[in-house]
Protein backbone atom coordinates (compact mmCIF):
# COMPACT_ATOMS: atom_id res chain seq x y z
CA UNK A 1 0.00 0.00 0.00
CA UNK A 2 1.54 3.35 -1.04
CA UNK A 3 1.75 6.30 1.34
CA UNK A 4 -1.15 8.21 -0.24
CA UNK A 5 -3.49 5.21 0.02
CA UNK A 6 -2.33 4.44 3.56
CA UNK A 7 -3.00 7.96 4.82
CA UNK A 8 -6.31 8.22 2.91
CA UNK A 9 -7.59 4.99 4.48
CA UNK A 10 -6.55 6.19 7.91
CA UNK A 11 -8.61 9.34 7.32
CA UNK A 12 -11.55 7.31 6.01
CA UNK A 13 -11.79 5.31 9.23
CA UNK A 14 -10.76 8.04 11.69
CA UNK A 15 -13.48 8.05 14.34
CA UNK A 16 -15.06 4.84 13.02
CA UNK A 17 -14.56 3.36 16.50
CA UNK A 18 -13.57 5.11 19.70
CA UNK A 19 -12.19 3.85 22.97
CA UNK A 20 -13.67 1.89 24.70
CA UNK A 21 -14.29 -0.27 21.61
CA UNK A 22 -17.61 -1.60 22.85
CA UNK A 23 -20.95 -0.94 21.23
CA UNK A 24 -22.44 -0.27 24.69
CA UNK A 25 -20.19 2.81 25.03
CA UNK A 26 -22.12 6.03 24.36
CA UNK A 27 -19.45 7.40 22.02
CA UNK A 28 -19.80 4.31 19.79
CA UNK A 29 -23.57 4.67 19.74
CA UNK A 30 -23.04 8.12 18.19
CA UNK A 31 -20.62 7.20 15.45
CA UNK A 32 -19.26 8.79 12.27
CA UNK A 33 -19.10 12.35 13.51
CA UNK A 34 -16.20 13.33 11.21
CA UNK A 35 -16.58 14.51 7.65
CA UNK A 36 -20.27 13.85 7.09
CA UNK A 37 -22.05 15.25 4.02
CA UNK A 38 -25.73 14.97 4.93
CA UNK A 39 -29.07 15.16 3.09
CA UNK A 40 -30.18 18.75 2.56
CA UNK A 41 -32.92 18.59 5.19
CA UNK A 42 -30.30 17.80 7.83
CA UNK A 43 -29.27 21.45 7.59
CA UNK A 44 -32.07 22.03 10.08
CA UNK A 45 -29.87 20.32 12.70
CA UNK A 46 -26.71 22.17 11.64
CA UNK A 47 -25.25 19.37 9.50
CA UNK A 48 -23.96 20.47 6.10
CA UNK A 49 -25.02 18.93 2.78
CA UNK A 50 -21.92 20.29 1.00
CA UNK A 51 -18.15 19.80 1.19
CA UNK A 52 -15.94 22.14 -0.81
CA UNK A 53 -12.27 21.75 -1.68
CA UNK A 54 -10.41 24.65 -3.33
CA UNK A 55 -6.73 24.40 -4.19
CA UNK A 56 -4.11 25.95 -6.49
CA UNK A 57 -2.08 24.13 -9.11
CA UNK A 58 0.76 25.26 -11.35
CA UNK A 59 0.05 23.66 -14.70
CA UNK A 60 -0.64 24.08 -18.41
CA UNK A 61 -4.16 24.11 -19.85
CA UNK A 62 -3.55 20.73 -21.51
CA UNK A 63 -2.59 19.08 -18.21
CA UNK A 64 -5.14 16.79 -16.59
CA UNK A 65 -6.31 16.00 -13.07
CA UNK A 66 -8.06 13.01 -11.51
CA UNK A 67 -10.58 13.58 -8.72
CA UNK A 68 -11.67 10.78 -6.40
CA UNK A 69 -14.23 11.19 -3.63
CA UNK A 70 -14.26 8.43 -1.01
CA UNK A 71 -16.71 7.96 1.84
CA UNK A 72 -18.41 5.38 4.04
CA UNK A 73 -22.04 4.32 3.56
CA UNK A 74 -23.90 3.20 6.68
CA UNK A 75 -25.13 -0.40 6.68
CA UNK A 76 -27.69 -1.79 9.13
CA UNK A 77 -27.04 -5.39 10.20
CA UNK A 78 -29.93 -7.32 11.72
CA UNK A 79 -29.98 -10.79 13.26
CA UNK A 80 -32.83 -13.26 12.80
CA UNK A 81 -33.52 -16.68 14.29
CA UNK A 82 -34.95 -19.40 12.10
CA UNK A 83 -38.24 -20.86 13.35
CA UNK A 84 -39.50 -23.32 10.81
CA UNK A 85 -39.79 -21.46 7.51
CA UNK A 86 -39.86 -18.05 9.19
CA UNK A 87 -37.08 -15.70 10.29
CA UNK A 88 -37.76 -13.76 13.50
CA UNK A 89 -35.60 -10.68 14.30
CA UNK A 90 -33.64 -11.01 17.55
CA UNK A 91 -31.02 -8.86 19.34
CA UNK A 92 -28.42 -11.63 19.24
CA UNK A 93 -27.95 -15.23 18.13
CA UNK A 94 -25.24 -17.81 18.76
CA UNK A 95 -24.40 -20.06 15.83
CA UNK A 96 -21.35 -22.21 15.27
CA UNK A 97 -19.96 -21.15 18.64
CA UNK A 98 -20.01 -17.47 17.69
CA UNK A 99 -22.35 -14.80 19.02
CA UNK A 100 -23.86 -12.48 16.42
CA UNK A 101 -25.43 -9.18 17.42
CA UNK A 102 -27.38 -6.50 15.58
CA UNK A 103 -25.26 -3.43 14.84
CA UNK A 104 -24.47 -0.63 12.43
CA UNK A 105 -21.62 -1.18 9.99
CA UNK A 106 -20.30 0.71 6.97
CA UNK A 107 -19.11 -0.08 3.48
CA UNK A 108 -16.65 1.90 1.38
CA UNK A 109 -17.77 3.92 -1.64
CA UNK A 110 -15.72 5.76 -4.25
CA UNK A 111 -16.80 8.01 -7.11
CA UNK A 112 -14.18 9.30 -9.56
CA UNK A 113 -13.74 11.73 -12.43
CA UNK A 114 -10.44 11.08 -14.24
CA UNK A 115 -8.53 12.68 -17.09
CA UNK A 116 -10.11 16.14 -16.75
CA UNK A 117 -8.12 18.73 -18.72
CA UNK A 118 -7.69 22.03 -16.94
CA UNK A 119 -8.39 24.19 -19.97
CA UNK A 120 -11.71 22.43 -20.47
CA UNK A 121 -12.65 22.89 -16.82
CA UNK A 122 -12.18 26.65 -17.18
CA UNK A 123 -14.72 26.62 -20.00
CA UNK A 124 -17.18 24.21 -18.43
CA UNK A 125 -17.45 22.45 -15.09
CA UNK A 126 -17.43 18.65 -15.00
CA UNK A 127 -20.31 17.07 -13.09
CA UNK A 128 -20.42 13.45 -11.93
CA UNK A 129 -23.61 12.05 -10.41
CA UNK A 130 -23.57 9.95 -7.25
CA UNK A 131 -26.36 7.40 -7.58
CA UNK A 132 -26.23 4.44 -5.21
CA UNK A 133 -29.47 2.44 -5.05
CA UNK A 134 -30.77 0.92 -1.86
CA UNK A 135 -29.90 -2.73 -1.42
CA UNK A 136 -29.04 -5.55 0.91
CA UNK A 137 -27.84 -9.10 1.27
CA UNK A 138 -28.39 -12.12 3.51
CA UNK A 139 -25.80 -14.35 5.17
CA UNK A 140 -27.17 -17.64 6.47
CA UNK A 141 -25.98 -18.99 9.82
CA UNK A 142 -25.51 -22.71 10.31
CA UNK A 143 -25.70 -24.82 13.45
CA UNK A 144 -23.38 -27.75 14.40
CA UNK A 145 -25.45 -30.13 12.26
CA UNK A 146 -25.06 -27.95 9.19
CA UNK A 147 -28.64 -26.77 9.23
CA UNK A 148 -29.62 -23.14 9.05
CA UNK A 149 -30.46 -21.65 12.45
CA UNK A 150 -30.80 -18.05 11.43
CA UNK A 151 -29.46 -15.29 9.23
CA UNK A 152 -27.67 -11.96 9.16
CA UNK A 153 -29.30 -9.40 6.91
CA UNK A 154 -27.52 -6.24 5.81
CA UNK A 155 -29.31 -3.31 4.22
CA UNK A 156 -28.41 0.17 3.08
CA UNK A 157 -30.40 3.13 1.88
CA UNK A 158 -30.13 4.97 -1.41
CA UNK A 159 -27.68 7.85 -1.76
CA UNK A 160 -27.92 10.64 -4.31
CA UNK A 161 -25.57 13.50 -4.93
CA UNK A 162 -23.14 15.12 -7.33
CA UNK A 163 -19.49 16.04 -7.66
CA UNK A 164 -18.75 19.28 -9.50
CA UNK A 165 -15.21 20.10 -10.61
CA UNK A 166 -14.38 23.52 -12.06
CA UNK A 167 -11.33 25.66 -12.65
CA UNK A 168 -10.33 29.32 -12.88
CA UNK A 169 -7.07 30.90 -14.03
CA UNK A 170 -6.26 33.66 -11.50
CA UNK A 171 -2.66 34.08 -12.70
CA UNK A 172 -0.50 32.95 -15.64
CA UNK A 173 0.39 29.29 -15.22
CA UNK A 174 -1.82 28.94 -12.11
CA UNK A 175 -5.26 27.37 -11.86
CA UNK A 176 -7.68 27.40 -8.95
CA UNK A 177 -9.50 24.06 -8.75
CA UNK A 178 -12.82 23.78 -6.92
CA UNK A 179 -14.41 20.44 -6.09
CA UNK A 180 -17.85 20.48 -4.49
CA UNK A 181 -19.48 17.33 -3.14
CA UNK A 182 -23.22 17.75 -2.55
CA UNK A 183 -25.70 15.32 -1.01
CA UNK A 184 -29.07 15.61 -2.78
CA UNK A 185 -30.63 12.50 -1.29
CA UNK A 186 -34.34 12.91 -0.68
CA UNK A 187 -34.97 12.48 3.04
CA UNK A 188 -38.25 12.77 4.88
CA UNK A 189 -36.60 13.97 8.07
CA UNK A 190 -36.36 12.43 11.51
CA UNK A 191 -33.57 11.85 14.01
CA UNK A 192 -29.92 12.53 13.30
CA UNK A 193 -29.20 8.80 13.51
CA UNK A 194 -31.63 8.30 10.63
CA UNK A 195 -29.94 11.07 8.68
CA UNK A 196 -26.59 9.29 9.09
CA UNK A 197 -27.94 6.36 7.09
CA UNK A 198 -28.16 8.59 4.01
CA UNK A 199 -25.00 10.63 4.51
CA UNK A 200 -21.59 10.47 2.87
CA UNK A 201 -19.66 9.56 6.02
CA UNK A 202 -16.02 10.47 6.61
CA UNK A 203 -15.94 11.96 3.10
CA UNK A 204 -12.63 13.08 1.63
CA UNK A 205 -11.28 14.03 -1.78
CA UNK A 206 -8.02 13.01 -3.48
CA UNK A 207 -6.75 15.15 -6.37
CA UNK A 208 -3.93 13.91 -8.60
CA UNK A 209 -2.23 15.68 -11.49
CA UNK A 210 0.45 13.63 -13.29
CA UNK A 211 2.17 16.72 -14.73
CA UNK A 212 0.83 19.61 -12.67
CA UNK A 213 2.23 20.80 -9.33
CA UNK A 214 -0.18 21.58 -6.49
CA UNK A 215 0.55 24.50 -4.18
CA UNK A 216 0.71 24.00 -0.42
CA UNK A 217 -2.04 25.99 1.31
CA UNK A 218 -0.26 25.54 4.64
CA UNK A 219 3.08 26.95 3.52
CA UNK A 220 2.64 28.50 0.06
CA UNK A 221 5.44 30.31 -1.79
CA UNK A 222 5.40 34.05 -1.14
CA UNK A 223 4.34 34.94 -4.68
CA UNK A 224 1.22 32.77 -4.36
CA UNK A 225 0.42 33.44 -0.70
CA UNK A 226 -2.44 35.86 -1.39
CA UNK A 227 -4.09 33.44 -3.82
CA UNK A 228 -3.61 30.55 -1.39
CA UNK A 229 -5.16 32.50 1.48
CA UNK A 230 -8.16 33.24 -0.74
CA UNK A 231 -9.00 29.57 -1.27
CA UNK A 232 -12.41 28.81 0.21
CA UNK A 233 -12.64 25.34 1.77
CA UNK A 234 -15.73 24.12 3.58
CA UNK A 235 -15.52 21.01 5.73
CA UNK A 236 -12.18 20.13 4.15
CA UNK A 237 -8.45 20.68 4.82
CA UNK A 238 -6.27 20.08 1.73
CA UNK A 239 -2.64 19.01 2.16
CA UNK A 240 0.10 17.67 -0.06
CA UNK A 241 0.61 13.91 0.17
CA UNK A 242 3.16 11.44 -1.12
CA UNK A 243 6.93 11.55 -0.92
CA UNK A 244 8.36 14.69 0.66
CA UNK A 245 8.70 17.37 -2.01
CA UNK A 246 6.29 15.80 -4.51
CA UNK A 247 3.43 18.04 -5.56
CA UNK A 248 1.31 15.82 -7.79
CA UNK A 249 -1.31 14.78 -5.20
CA UNK A 250 -3.44 16.49 -2.57
CA UNK A 251 -5.66 14.92 0.07
CA UNK A 252 -8.58 17.06 1.20
CA UNK A 253 -9.63 15.62 4.55
CA UNK A 254 -12.26 16.53 7.16
CA UNK A 255 -9.54 16.74 9.83
CA UNK A 256 -6.55 19.03 10.21
CA UNK A 257 -3.35 17.51 8.87
CA UNK A 258 0.05 18.83 7.84
CA UNK A 259 1.69 18.51 4.41
CA UNK A 260 3.05 15.02 3.74
CA UNK A 261 1.38 13.25 6.68
CA UNK A 262 2.75 9.86 7.63
CA UNK A 263 1.68 6.86 9.63
CA UNK A 264 4.47 6.44 12.19
CA UNK A 265 6.38 3.17 11.62
CA UNK A 266 6.11 2.41 15.35
CA UNK A 267 2.31 2.18 15.08
CA UNK A 268 1.07 -1.44 15.06
CA UNK A 269 -2.10 -0.49 13.16
CA UNK A 270 -5.21 1.68 13.16
CA UNK A 271 -6.89 2.37 16.48
CA UNK A 272 -9.39 4.74 14.74
CA UNK A 273 -9.49 7.10 17.73
CA UNK A 274 -9.21 10.82 16.96
CA UNK A 275 -5.89 12.24 18.27
CA UNK A 276 -5.03 8.67 19.20
CA UNK A 277 -1.96 7.80 21.25
CA UNK A 278 -1.09 4.20 20.54
CA UNK A 279 0.64 3.44 23.82
CA UNK A 280 -2.23 4.56 26.08
CA UNK A 281 -4.96 2.95 23.99
CA UNK A 282 -3.05 -0.31 23.63
CA UNK A 283 -2.43 -0.56 27.38
CA UNK A 284 -6.10 0.23 28.00
CA UNK A 285 -7.13 -2.63 25.72
CA UNK A 286 -4.78 -5.02 27.50
CA UNK A 287 -6.33 -4.04 30.86
CA UNK A 288 -9.89 -5.01 29.82
CA UNK A 289 -11.81 -7.61 31.79
CA UNK A 290 -12.82 -10.88 30.13
CA UNK A 291 -16.43 -9.71 29.89
CA UNK A 292 -15.37 -6.47 28.21
CA UNK A 293 -13.20 -8.41 25.77
CA UNK A 294 -16.12 -10.71 24.98
CA UNK A 295 -18.31 -7.72 24.14
CA UNK A 296 -15.63 -6.39 21.80
CA UNK A 297 -15.19 -9.77 20.11
CA UNK A 298 -18.91 -10.05 19.51
CA UNK A 299 -19.12 -6.51 18.14
CA UNK A 300 -17.59 -4.88 15.11
CA UNK A 301 -14.93 -7.00 13.34
CA UNK A 302 -12.55 -4.02 13.32
CA UNK A 303 -12.82 -3.81 17.10
CA UNK A 304 -12.05 -7.53 17.30
CA UNK A 305 -9.00 -6.93 15.11
CA UNK A 306 -7.76 -4.25 17.53
CA UNK A 307 -8.20 -6.61 20.47
CA UNK A 308 -6.37 -9.48 18.78
CA UNK A 309 -3.58 -7.20 17.57
CA UNK A 310 -2.98 -5.69 21.01
CA UNK A 311 -3.02 -9.10 22.68
CA UNK A 312 -0.39 -10.42 20.25
CA UNK A 313 2.14 -7.59 20.67
CA UNK A 314 5.54 -8.71 21.85
CA UNK A 315 7.35 -6.86 24.69
CA UNK A 316 9.70 -5.40 22.09
CA UNK A 317 6.85 -3.91 20.05
CA UNK A 318 5.20 -2.56 23.18
CA UNK A 319 8.43 -0.79 24.08
CA UNK A 320 8.48 0.88 20.64
CA UNK A 321 5.21 2.62 21.53
CA UNK A 322 6.85 4.57 24.36
CA UNK A 323 7.90 7.21 21.85
CA UNK A 324 10.43 8.20 19.25
CA UNK A 325 12.21 11.52 18.92
CA UNK A 326 11.55 12.79 15.40
CA UNK A 327 11.90 16.27 13.94
CA UNK A 328 8.63 17.59 12.53
CA UNK A 329 8.05 21.01 11.02
CA UNK A 330 5.80 23.04 13.37
CA UNK A 331 3.32 24.02 10.65
CA UNK A 332 0.18 24.08 12.76
CA UNK A 333 -0.49 24.51 16.45
CA UNK A 334 -2.81 21.53 16.75
CA UNK A 335 -1.07 18.20 17.23
CA UNK A 336 -1.25 16.23 13.96
CA UNK A 337 -3.82 13.49 14.18
CA UNK A 338 -1.77 10.79 12.52
CA UNK A 339 1.71 11.42 13.87
CA UNK A 340 1.57 8.54 16.33
CA UNK A 341 4.70 8.99 18.39
CA UNK A 342 3.22 8.78 21.86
Amino acid sequence: MDQVTQVARAVLYEGYLLWPYRRSALKNAQRWTLGGVYPERCAETGDSSLMRTQVLIEADPADTIDVRVCFLHAVTRQVARGTGEELVPVAELTAGGERHVARDEATEREVAAVGLDLGGLVQRAAVVDIDIPEGGDVEWLLGPDGRGVGALSRSWRALRGRIEVKAERPAPGVFRITVEVANTTGWAGGSRSEGLKQAFLSAHTVLHAPRGRFVSLTDPPEELRTLAEGCDNAGAWPVLVGEEGERHTMLSAPIILYDYPRIAPESPGDLFDATEIDQLLTLSVLALTEEERREIRDGDPRAREILDRCASLTPERLMRLHGTVREIRPLIEQEPVHDRDG
